[in-house]
């Protein structure tokens, strides 16, 4: 029996292994799903870290977003889609992305 994971890795490298570009992409991404909390600060999703694996700039997506924000989390499988980058597994697994 296979459990399903409970984060993915959208890796900064193309499926041609090039960087992405911006290199900031990751900060981007964290502050477009970015709050203000009650004290008027700055709060990051729970739901998405950023993370440097292997030398590369990631972003690590918990899977609760599909269910608190499935239109988010469409738009974030959509951005990876589109731009041609790896998508990851909790174990570091190339995972395909819906069509």
């Amino acid at each position: 029996m296979t459990s399903k994971p409970k984060v993915i890795i959208i890796e900064g490298l193309t499926r041609a292994g090039k960087p992405f570009r911006p290199s900031d992409w990751v900060d981007r991404m964290c502050s477009t799903y970015a709050s203000f909390g009650t004290d008027r600060k700055l709060r990051h999703s729970p739901y998405l870290k950023p993370q440097v694996i292997n030398g590369v700039r990631c972003l690590a997506v918990n899977l609760k977003l599909k269910d608190i924000n499935p239109e988010g989390y469409s738009q974030l499988m959509h951005f990876a889609e589109e731009n041609q980058l790896n998508v990851l597994d909790g174990e570091g697994n190339s995972i395909p992305l819906p069509a």
